[in-house]
């Protein structure tokens, strides 16, 4: 195999999937392979954290579209820059296009819903298998080409245990100045009211409201962070919390970049947050998280173990994977006490302290 090989990789649509493809990227990389992230906006911040990605290529396709002339116009900018391999994250053929326009001679994926057309090598999961954790998932992509198409003996299909912690990187400077200028100098925690996949996986309001009101008595600021969608939530954990236009509780729902987000998330003191893009990144980025789940399930996709533990039930309805309660009552959400994640998460702030004593 030649030092120095460009590979493209064609990042998922998801902030949470694209930071478990971070392992993926750090075995390209240590193998020699000079990685350049395709992203859609929602994630390419993401990937630019991402140790292991050399370049990131942000795309402009519109979710659900094909966009075919501007995949066509992309692919023959790529075609001119000796791609000579690319890993497809996503399952589906428009995922797949771009590569396969651009002809690069290797084009490696999951067979998925599109049972492996446009790949040169598609792996296939095991018949029946169970849900496998994502950073594998991803992982065993590094594997999955045979010696001669490489030039090169393939890494093998690692286990769980044996694939790296996912990691990303923010500047700790720069992040300084980003918190100093959503008004956050001192000591701050941040919640993470959100999920963009639907209501069974956000905490309820009254409960984030508790937990900040814990987090202020010990002395804490409290950061709300998530999109413009979570406004609405945000306001109401304000209010439920009593700090409504108070200084110790900042809403910034809506109101941050995806930059701004990972520069906040990576200097903050500790992370609260339901299963989200967001709790993934705060994960990788080191940080003190404590990853509140229930229709999903932590076992397919744990935040990265650096300094965080997942709260979860695991009622006999779940994990039930639906974007709403089909039994109508979340309680595999709502049982979660406000009290359990407070202790939770100053238990990992303590031992993350001493680690760095």
């Amino acid at each position: 195999m030649s030092a120095g090989l460009r590979s493209l990789l064609v990042a998922p649509q998801w902030i949470g999937d694209a930071v478990m493809a971070q392992p993926l990227a750090g075995l390209l990389q240590a193998r020699g392979e000079r990685v350049t992230a395709l992203a859609l906006p929602g994630v390419a911040d993401v990937l630019r954290a991402m140790p292991g990605v050399d370049t990131v290529l942000e795309t402009r396709f519109a979710h659900g579209r094909l966009d075919w002339r501007a995949r066509v116009a992309l692919a023959a900018q790529l075609r001119t820059q000796g791609f000579a391999r690319a890993y497809v994250l996503g399952n589906n053929v428009k995922a797949r296009l771009v590569p396969w326009l651009a002809r690069v001679p290797v084009r490696v994926g999951w067979s998925g819903e599109a049972a492996g057309a446009l790949l040169t090598h598609a792996w296939h999961d095991a018949a029946g298998a169970a849900r496998a954790d994502l950073r594998e998932h991803y992982a065993q992509l590094a594997g999955a080409v045979p010696a001669r198409a490489l030039g090169a003996p393939p890494l093998p299909a690692a286990p769980p245990e044996s694939i790296a912690q996912p990691r990303l990187r923010v500047d700790a400077a720069r992040a300084a100045d980003t918190a100093r200028g959503c008004g956050l100098e001192t000591p701050f925690v941040v919640l993470c009211p959100g999920a963009e996949y639907g209501p069974a996986k956000q905490w309820p309001a009254q409960h984030y409201a508790a937990l900040a009101r814990l987090a202020h008595a010990a002395g804490w600021r409290v950061a709300l962070l998530g999109s413009a969608r979570e406004r609405d939530i945000a306001q109401a954990i304000a209010q439920a919390a009593e700090a409504s236009g108070d200084a110790w509780l900042v809403d910034l729902c809506g109101r941050t970049t995806m930059a701004q987000a990972i520069d906040l998330l990576g200097v903050a003191a500790g992370v609260v947050s339901n299963d989200s893009g967001l709790m993934h990144v705060a994960a990788a980025l080191g940080r003190p998280t404590v990853g509140l789940y229930g229709s999903t399930d932590p076992r397919h996709t744990p935040p990265a173990a650096h300094h965080s533990a997942t709260l979860w039930l695991h009622l006999p309805c779940s994990p039930c994977f639906r974007r709403t309660c089909p039994l109508g009552h979340a309680n595999c959400l709502r049982a979660l006490d406000p009290e359990w994640a407070w202790s939770a998460l100053r238990g990992l702030v303590d031992a993350a302290q001493r680690a760095h004593a």
